[in-house]
């Protein structure tokens, strides 16, 4: 197999002008104010792009809404791993001299504009589960997040996610731009509203109106750009599943496979890791996420964030920018795992900066717990 490693960077990274609640712009609109606020960081411009990527929205609209005409496109679309999945597939059509400026996109009105739920009658979902009630994630994940319960103990499970919402929120509240601006304790987690058992409300992800970008160039084009290159040094992904009912296993994601090959690929081992960034659209999907990557035992991940250990101040830095349960979750969440962990590498975080690190994974989820992306991150 071809060594990528370094052989590419992102060097350009942004949100769209405004995130959270934004009633007056559509999808298009925020993946384009994304895609020019992250090619300003990373001083160039449309005209620079010949490789488009993004999830969810096609690029012949993008590209025409843009006024790019690119020579390589993407549009994987599993979720909120596809933009993490993006990297991988970026990095390739590089090294294969496909594209040399990869622009990756994201952009939903998740929250101010809601389309009719539905989809098609024919498919295995609306057939076989929804009738039977699996109506939406949180009822999909809160069955696994029960499995695991049974398996490693109800309460057990319980403060371990309580650990994680609250550590969560701490980290989102030194986030300027985080839609969640309240403290949150112990209590206000417990005495939150029932969504779908065993699920709190603060169990739950934010729904909300974003977008995002970041800019993927060749090693010899990123000396010539604004910022420092952060460098891909592995990168995997694959999926086991579609429908929840489907999950070969409901405490196991397929981080396990894309976790491992991706720290092969970049030559490190858990203890090289200074910044894990996790998809959190659940509470359970970090505790899941966690053993599935190898960073603790199956059973073990309430342990491994006691104490408030994830939080700020915390011996293992962890969703640093308030998470989809606190900063941001558009519906494809994943974009913004990668805009965190490289101003993370490049030290612009400002009060939640974290010190003396030069390596970030992180890993994206999509669907109901059925696809993974693994990446891992660094700088010189």
């Amino acid at each position: 197999m071809t060594d990528l490693r370094k052989t590419a960077a992102i060097v350009g990274v942004d949100e769209s002008d405004e995130i959270g609640k934004v009633p007056d712009k559509s999808n298009l609109q925020h993946h384009a104010e994304a895609a020019h606020n992250a090619l300003a960081d990373a001083g160039l411009s449309l005209k620079d792009v010949d490789g488009l990527f993004t999830a969810g929205t096609s690029t012949l609209q993008l590209g025409e809404y843009l006024g790019v005409k690119p020579s390589f496109v993407d549009t994987t679309a599993v979720g909120g791993s596809s933009f993490i999945i993006h990297i991988a597939h970026a990095i390739a059509a590089i090294d294969a001299g496909y594209c040399d400026v990869a622009l990756v996109t994201h952009g939903e009105a998740g929250r101010s504009m809601r389309s009719r739920p539905g989809g098609n009658a024919s498919d295995p979902d609306p057939q076989y589960q929804t009738p039977y009630g699996f109506i939406g994630q949180p009822v999909a994940y809160s069955m696994a997040a029960r499995r695991y319960m049974h398996m490693y103990g109800e309460d057990k499970t319980r403060q371990g996610m309580a650990e994680i919402a609250v550590a969560t929120r701490k980290w989102a509240l030194k986030h300027p731009k985080s839609y969640m601006k309240d403290p949150m304790s112990f209590d206000d987690y417990h005495n939150s509203r029932w969504i779908s058992w065993p699920f709190h409300l603060l169990d739950c992800c934010l729904v909300t109106d974003a977008g995002g970008a970041f800019v993927i160039t060749s090693a010899e084009r990123a000396k010539d750009t604004a910022k420092k290159p952060v460098w891909i040094l592995g990168a995997a992904e694959g999926q086991t599943h579609g429908m929840i009912s489907q999950m070969p296993d409901l405490t196991r994601t397929n981080a396990v496979n894309s976790g491992p090959k991706a720290m092969q690929m970049a030559g490190i081992t858990h203890s090289d890791i200074d910044l894990a960034m996790i998809y959190d659209s659940f509470t359970y999907t970090v505790m899941t996420t966690l053993e599935s990557l190898g960073f603790c035992g199956p059973g073990e991940a309430a342990d491994f964030v006691a104490n408030q250990r994830t939080a700020p101040g915390g011996d293992f830095a962890m969703n640093t920018n308030g998470g989809g349960l606190s900063h941001t979750h558009s519906g494809m969440y994943g974009m913004f795992l990668i805009l965190e962990a490289v101003r993370q590498l490049r030290g612009e975080c400002g009060d939640r900066q974290i010190k003396d690190h030069n390596i970030a994974l992180v890993n994206g989820t999509g669907g109901s717990l059925s696809s993974t992306g693994t990446t891992v991150l660094a700088v010189d």
